[in-house]
């Protein structure tokens, strides 16, 4: 009989969490639920998943970016820009609804401002960078292209485009801007649909949240069908698109908070369906579009936002130690830097494999790694690096800040 328990307890935590996996099942696990223990939900401990969650996102992303072996990049990608949407959408307030600007002017803050402030930087130092030979134009990309030092007039079109239209950022010193413009354009396209029939409906938040995710498939199904791009939109908006439906399913899954599956058999479903994804080459929210991107993509998005804060629940109370917990709080709490950054950090791992391959120094301007022999073990050198250096100029900066503020408190004791 205990035997019996034990394997209907594994039944359980299965179904919870393939009928959670979908927004839809979401729903349908109202009506389908086996009371199972689950921890006090407080803001605290909310804030402290979503941070853990957030560095492990962070993370991924950098070892993405590494050019990790095949397997390790496609299992990142089905489900790591996903998660930073759903994040967003998880906290969004019903407040914004009476308040509609003070939600625009605050994602504006958080997002254009810090778009338009990097692009600028990396725009006046686009030039220098092939002053030092750190970008030529000899050595680019993957797929062979390159880069070239900017005329003023292409400047100027840059600063243009920066400003008016959140695109023109150099894209291979900030190739990574898109995600700036992606949430910006889906937060507020959300609250738009949301508001509009939260107000003028009776529909609950969990079915407008159901209607603005299906809507999103059926407006990529139509580009797919037509061929359609929206011009306004750099890269035709495929990416703004599901970052509507992912913002959406945040919203949803936190309306539904109570709901989400914790456990280990969670995690260790999620991770299992992710590799089995990643082996069948299941495309990420990269531009471009296929078929299979309607079912596909919402599934390991999805799947990988509940394992991940599965993970993070556990990691939030402790039980992978306490020190898993601080750096993992410290590195979510910290994920500007390191977005920025991480590029620019990959150059000092890049001088080594030269120095170690004796490679001609002008690889160092391979974006975003250098691509000679790229599956050995190099990648984790840069993912290591692409995670600290940023960290530590963040560290560096705090010191000189309380240097400063000691000075002007008490200058002779600096002195």
């Amino acid at each position: 009989m205990s035997y019996l328990r034990g394997m209907l307890a594994v039944w359980a935590d299965f179904r919870n969490f393939v009928v959670a996996t979908l927004p839809l099942g979401c729903v349908a696990n109202q009506l389908y639920y086996r009371r199972m223990e689950k921890a006090n939900i407080t803001a605290a401990h909310r804030s402290a998943v979503m941070s853990v969650a957030k560095g492990i996102a962070i993370i991924a992303m950098v070892v993405g970016h590494a050019e990790a072996p095949g397997v390790v990049t496609d299992f990142i990608y089905t489900w790591h820009m996903p998660l930073f949407f759903i994040a967003a959408g998880f906290f969004f307030s019903e407040k914004w609804v009476a308040d509609p600007w003070g939600f625009i002017s605050r994602r504006f803050e958080k997002l254009y401002i810090p778009f338009v402030k990097w692009s600028l930087l990396f725009l006046l130092l686009h030039n220098v960078w092939f002053h030092f030979g750190i970008l030529n134009e000899q050595y680019g990309n993957w797929t062979g292209g390159v880069t070239h030092p900017y005329t003023l007039r292409t400047a100027m079109y840059r600063l243009a485009s920066i400003v008016t239209s959140m695109s023109g950022y150099d894209e291979f010193m900030a190739g990574a801007f898109w995600f700036f413009r992606g949430l910006l354009v889906a937060s507020v396209l959300f609250l738009v649909a949301y508001r509009l029939m939260r107000l003028r409906t009776a529909l609950s938040p969990v079915k407008v949240c159901l209607l603005v995710c299906a809507a999103c498939v059926v407006l990529v199904a139509f580009r797919l069908q037509f061929g359609v791009k929206l011009t306004y939109y750099p890269n035709g908006g495929w990416r703004e698109m599901w970052g509507v439906f992912f913002f959406s399913a945040g919203v949803l899954m936190r309306q539904l908070e109570h709901r989400l599956p914790v456990s280990f058999w969670v995690i260790i479903g999620g991770v299992a369906l992710l590799v089995a994804a990643a082996l069948a080459h299941l495309r990420g929210m990269n531009n471009g579009a296929m078929w299979r991107d309607l079912w596909s993509l919402p599934l390991t998005g999805t799947v990988g936002f509940i394992a991940v804060r599965a993970l993070s629940h556990h990691i939030a109370l402790g039980r992978l130690g306490a020190a898993t917990l601080r750096a993992l709080h410290y590195v979510g709490s910290n994920t500007m830097p390191i977005f920025v950054f991480h590029i620019i950090s990959y150059k000092v791992v890049s001088l080594l494999k030269i120095w170690w391959y004796g490679l001609d120094f002008g690889q160092i301007g391979c974006h975003m790694v250098i691509h000679y022999r790229h599956t050995d073990g190099f990648w984790v050198l840069y993912s290591l690096a692409g995670v600290f250096l940023p960290l530590a100029g963040v560290e560096a900066a705090a010191w000189v800040r309380r240097r400063v503020a000691l000075w002007r408190a008490v200058p002779e004791k600096v002195l």
